[in-house]
């Protein structure tokens, strides 16, 4: 196999990938026949792209291919002369390898919104997602889900089946549901790139294939829904939360907080892009979600010192935010804000009245951030016990290994305690 093609292959397949299926999709009205499509499409740019070299638009090859073989199937079904004028219209590939950059936006829109339509439970939205838009394996879309592949395949089937007997269109939202709909494509693209960022469990901090998907899909949305203030919002989280990838561990794989983390190793060019979208999502009011977390990741990127952000604007995002979403996960980040802003005592107050929140029982970042703060109070046995909770819930070794080292460095009984991040760590 010629390296070169094998390389093209591959980034036509992490980039292209739900374009081509959408094309097919659109065609077929099947998502397993457009997959089909689609996988027939990159077998045959192996042996095509050996024989006649790598086009000049891969995208638009691979997209021409699958729509032929989309039109392959519907002629078997005999319906070509019923449904094909009513399915496709006018070729927008041409026919002759034109992309056709006018009409495919929609259909990889269409694809995103069928992915993540309210009918659909919330882990199948993610499953679907990722393995539809982004064209990971099913394998590799359960490792994600920390679950077995018959497991995941059987999720994916029960989706897809949804999708069909509950004739769910394959077209985009109209106006009067776009926001409840955008809100759903959203929070999936969202949640890929936190569990990338942070995989819930294993030894690797990050899962970076799963960051760079979500990336990829934020700025997708973004090119086919630009006057979007919400998009331009995630998509500016995203950057500005990726731009620190390379420096939250040290040579040794040990998780550092944001005031150890070396600036220099950040990515100066996303977080320039993600500050850029920041300001410009939020000139847009009343403001939504993204546009307002992307403010408080544009705060942490622009402080004058590491770790040492303006505390009290962070707080105040945070109170406008809580307001529009009130969300656990919020309520514990602004506990933290409340901490930094105004000392441990309050932090610790705050944190406090969220321990009876059923939503956050099993999340260790809630007894991580207690303790740190009680160890700040020199209330160092309760900061053990808080550290231990803390440990018992987390599943990334990384993290446990952090979370374990700030409890060993805990006083054997009462004393000093050192200081450090409660929240936002990293």
């Amino acid at each position: 196999m010629d390296p070169v093609v094998a390389a093209a292959v591959a980034e036509a397949h992490r980039t292209e990938w739900g374009r081509v299926l959408a094309a097919a999709a659109r065609l077929t009205g099947d998502l397993d026949a457009a997959e089909e499509c689609a996988q027939d499409a990159y077998a045959e740019a192996l042996g095509s792209w050996m024989a006649h070299g790598v086009p000049d638009r891969p995208g638009a090859w691979l997209t021409t291919v699958a729509r032929r073989r989309a039109m392959d199937i519907i002629r078997r079904r005999d319906i070509l002369r019923a449904k094909l004028p009513l399915l496709a219209g006018p070729d927008p590939a041409g026919g002759d390898g034109d992309d056709g950059d006018a009409a495919m936006p929609d259909d990889r829109l269409r694809l995103i919104f069928i992915c993540c339509h309210p009918a659909l439970a919330p882990d199948a939205r993610v499953a679907l997602t990722l393995r539809l838009l982004c064209g990971l394996t099913t394998a590799e879309v359960a490792s994600a889900f920390v679950t077995s592949e018959p497991t995941m395949a059987a999720r994916i089937t029960r989706a897809k089946k949804k999708i069909a007997t509950a004739r769910i269109p394959y077209r985009v939202p109209g106006p009067g549901e776009l926001p409840e709909r955008l809100a759903a494509v959203l929070d999936v693209v969202h949640l890929v790139f936190t569990t990338g960022h942070t995989a819930p469990a294993g030894a690797a901090l990050q899962r970076r294939d799963l960051a760079e998907r979500a990336l990829d899909l934020a700025r997708m949305l973004r090119l086919l829904l630009p006057d979007e203030p919400a998009v331009a919002g995630l998509l500016a989280l995203i950057l500005l939360t990726d731009a620190r990838r390379g420096a939250r561990t040290d040579p040794n794989g040990r998780l550092l907080l944001i005031s150890e983390q070396d600036r220099a190793r950040w990515d100066h060019d996303e977080i320039s892009e993600g500050l850029t979208l920041a300001r410009e999502a939020l000139r847009s009011r009343p403001y939504t979600r993204y546009p307002l977390m992307a403010a408080i990741a544009a705060t942490h990127a622009t402080a004058p010192a590491p770790g040492d952000p303006n505390w009290a604007q962070i707080l105040s995002l945070y109170d406008e935010l809580i307001a529009i979403w009130p969300s656990p996960i919020v309520a514990l980040n602004r506990a933290v804000a409340v901490g930094e802003a105004r000392g441990p005592a309050a932090g610790l107050a705050a944190l406090d009245v969220l321990a009876a929140e059923p939503q956050l029982a099993g999340y260790h970042y809630l007894p991580a951030a207690r303790a740190e703060y009680l160890r700040r109070l020199d209330r160092n046995d309760e900061a053990r016990l808080a550290y231990d909770e803390a440990l018992l819930l987390a599943g990334n070794a990384t993290e446990r290994e952090f979370l374990a080292a700030r409890r060993g460095q805990l006083p054997p009984g009462h004393g000093g305690a050192g200081h450090g991040g409660a929240g936002h760590g990293e």
